[in-house]
């Protein structure tokens, strides 16, 4: 069971990129994902989640409006659309992959390793 983030980079003020996370030897489509992310000296902290369903999201309130999450079953990728980014942005970003689409990074069984993302001019 293997989940790979990709698609950090840095980027100015006001930019986007789209993170993906990519699994294998699973189905990504039967699993909840959620992203979360960790800035230098701070907490692992929730940033967005879809059930399995698709049905639910979760986005924290610090990204509402500018980050949407989604997946792509017949790619087995779920991806992270992040748009006017700020560089309060800036954090590792992790996948991870579990029952249900909750805030709670322990509730998810399966990490992937991060990709950073830096927002800086």
């Amino acid at each position: 069971v293997q989940l790979q983030a990709s698609g950090g980079g840095l980027v100015q003020p006001g930019g986007s990129l789209r993170l993906s996370c990519a699994a294998s030897r699973f189905t990504l489509g039967y699993y909840a994902i959620g992203w979360f992310r960790q800035a230098p000296g701070k907490e692992r902290e929730p940033v967005s989640c879809i059930s399995s369903s698709d049905v639910s999201t979760y986005y924290a309130d610090s990204v509402k409006g500018r980050f949407t999450i989604s997946r792509d079953n017949a790619k087995n990728t779920a991806y992270l659309q992040m748009n006017s980014l700020k560089p309060e942005d800036t954090a590792v970003y992790y996948c991870a992959a579990g029952t249900d689409c909750t805030s709670n990074q322990y509730d998810y069984i399966y990490w992937g390793r991060g990709t950073q993302v830096t927002v800086s001019s």
